[in-house]
């Protein structure tokens, strides 16, 4: 009798913490138990498909287990019922046959609508090129100038909990992809290095960017917002790292951002002298957004993957090697091109940073002005 008293107040104890979990949970959370809701008309028509085929699941089950649940109730064995010896029936197998075929013509019908135009890419009002990279996105508007890397904002010591984590952690970017409403927009999708997969729920847009490869997809926004993704294929360590944000704006606010982003563009191209101690303030700031998730914030890697650079032989070796290193990458490691990714000016930065911080010391550094010189001797 203890055992059974015991055992009750085990199960009745779990069924009040399971209570309180779900109480709590959902005081705490949405319970999202479908599709996110979109702000496209061909986001509306998949989820509307999505219902259109549920409900009709739902009625296939109901019918079917119906059926089932009162043959087992009603012919039992226990009411003396005998099973009936039979052959096949050549009605009850084209019943069987016709039924299900009507069934899926009624629902191909509405799905090869919807396929016909998610695929119809033509007659855009602007179009998109997106490369995926470990780990970060570049955007070019073609047949603008204007052409940028998005890359991932939070801090490492948000990552390693040594600081307050942000509203948006791990799904803020430096660069927000910048579209107008109304306007039909076509992106391209390739990528540079592996596989990576850009979604975005809200504007239910989902393709992968391969390498050598283009695929295509597009939106017609209707809403202004932020709309925020994330890659959505396994690329490495920082899969996590490379989120997405899609600012949607009016037509007279793209024009404005647009001017805007050519400006900072072509300020961006020009270089000038910097000191030492401003070269080493951009350098960390460059170094912990574009290197620190893979050589880690305190210079000591992860290796042999990602070899520490704190008393390296590149960070105290030669300096135009150590350019080379940086702006072309190393074959056959993980150790990407940053020469197209950064500016001169933040590739000065980060190499003067490395050779000078985590207690290298070299005591050198480089000037942008030599990052373009040597560019243009290596034909970039």
């Amino acid at each position: 009798m203890e055992t059974v008293f015991r055992h009750l107040s085990i199960n009745i104890f779990a069924l009040r913490l399971l209570t309180l979990m779900i109480i709590t949970s959902s005081s705490h959370s949405e319970w999202g138990l479908n599709m996110t809701e979109s702000v496209t008309a061909i986001g509306r028509d998949i989820h509307g498909l999505h219902m259109t085929i549920f409900y009709i699941c739902v009625a296939i089950a109901i019918v079917v287990f119906g059926i089932m649940l009162y043959s087992i109730i009603r012919h039992r064995k226990s009411l003396g019922v005998e099973a009936k010896p039979f052959h096949e029936s050549t009605m009850v197998e084209i019943i069987w046959t016709t039924i299900p075929l009507l069934i899926l013509v009624a629902m191909a019908i509405p799905a090869t609508k919807t396929l016909i135009d998610m695929y119809d890419t033509e007659t855009s009002d602007i179009d998109i090129k997106i490369t995926g990279y470990q780990w970060k996105w570049r955007y070019e508007y073609l047949n603008t100038d204007i052409d940028f890397f998005s890359t991932l904002t939070t801090t490492q010591d948000q990552m390693h909990g040594l600081e307050a984590k942000s509203e948006n952690y791990l799904l803020e970017v430096d660069k927000h992809l910048v579209i107008p409403i109304n306007k039909k927009v076509r992106f391209l999708f390739t990528a540079q290095d592996v596989i990576h997969s850009w979604w975005v729920p809200e504007l239910a847009v989902k393709k992968d960017a391969i390498p050598g490869f283009i695929n295509e997809s597009w939106a017609k926004v209707e809403k202004p917002g932020i709309y925020r993704g994330q890659c959505a294929e396994l690329c490495g360590q920082g899969h996590g790292y490379m989120p997405i944000v899609v600012e949607a704006v009016s037509e007279e606010d793209y024009q404005v951002w647009l001017i805007t982003q050519q400006q900072a563009q072509q300020n961006a191209n020009q270089v000038s002298e910097l000191s030492f101690d401003e070269l080493m303030a951009q350098g960390k700031i460059g170094y912990d957004k574009n290197c620190a998730a893979c050589h880690q914030v305190t210079g000591m890697g992860v290796p042999p993957v990602f070899p520490a650079l704190k008393g390296s032989a590149i960070a105290l070796g030669d300096i135009q090697q150590h350019v080379n290193v940086v702006v072309n990458g190393k074959g056959g490691s993980a150790m990407a091109a940053f020469g197209e990714q950064l500016t001169p000016t933040e590739l000065a930065a980060i190499i003067t940073y490395e050779r000078n911080a985590w207690g290298n010391d070299k005591g050198d550094s480089i000037q942008p002005a030599e990052i373009v010189s040597f560019k243009q001797a290596e034909g970039q």
